[in-house]
């Protein structure tokens, strides 16, 4: 399909030492895509190689029929794969609004930007009422919001999800996992890279498990969750 999301056979070193070894994912389109797996599974690792952020030592990404990895980072974004990054990574003395501007910041339309940061506001009533506040100022769920609306406003066709419940207590996961069928519903694609069992099974169609940076398992999330190996690459 025109924006499916493809690796194939993806390895990525960390100097001498091998992070990912022999990847295969398929993010289909209209779909949410999980990679799941402890931490240092190499996860975070795989949607770094996936922005252009990591060389592949061996390997193609395609989205579509164009090979991502071959790009720079700012390209694979304008392409529309986004990434919502691990931590948030936003600017925290910048304000809400300039936090969101930054995420069109590849954008020329400035009309439609504009009506574009009005629904953002609609879909995160709480962002509107902060619009003017710093970013290092929210609550962690508020920040997780904002990185998730800043995203957005790069008009994404793929969005890249790292840990998204990282540092979040349960009812604003659930939040998160709101957001996320809802975004989903609309027909946005979605590959998400999680730890949290009950995010993923809420939000995710098909799912990758991730150990020591190979596929051990994949498979429709309802069937993976009764699986002895998908609950010890969740707990590690």
């Amino acid at each position: 399909m025109a924006n499916s999301l493809v690796l194939k056979g993806i390895q990525v070193n960390y100097g001498k030492a091998r992070a990912v070894s022999d990847v295969n994912v398929e993010v289909a389109e209209r779909r949410v895509t999980g990679i799941i797996g402890a931490n240092g599974a190499g996860k975070s690792t795989i949607m770094r190689a996936i922005s252009g952020l990591l060389p592949l030592t061996r390997g193609e990404i395609w989205f579509g029929e164009k090979r991502l990895d071959r790009i720079a980072a700012h390209k694979v974004v304008q392409l529309g794969v986004v990434q919502v990054p691990e931590g948030r990574r936003l600017f925290p003395q910048m304000s809400v609004l300039a936090n969101i501007r930054m995420g069109a910041f590849l954008r020329s339309d400035k009309a439609v930007i504009k009506k574009d940061i009005e629904r953002i506001f609609e879909r995160f009533p709480v962002l509107g009422q902060r619009r003017t506040q710093r970013a290092d100022t929210l609550s962690g769920g508020e920040q997780q919001m904002l990185a998730i609306a800043r995203a957005l406003m790069a008009k994404p066709k793929v969005l890249l999800m790292d840990e998204p419940s990282w540092g979040l207590a349960p009812l604003v996961v659930d939040e998160v996992a709101r957001i996320i069928n809802e975004i989903a519903s609309e027909g946005l694609t979605v590959l998400l890279v999680e730890q949290n069992a009950g995010l993923t099974s809420k939000v995710t169609d098909y799912a990758y498990v991730l150990e020591v940076g190979k596929v051990v398992l994949e498979g429709e999330i309802k069937n993976l969750m009764a699986d002895e190996n998908v609950r010890r690459a969740f707990l590690g």
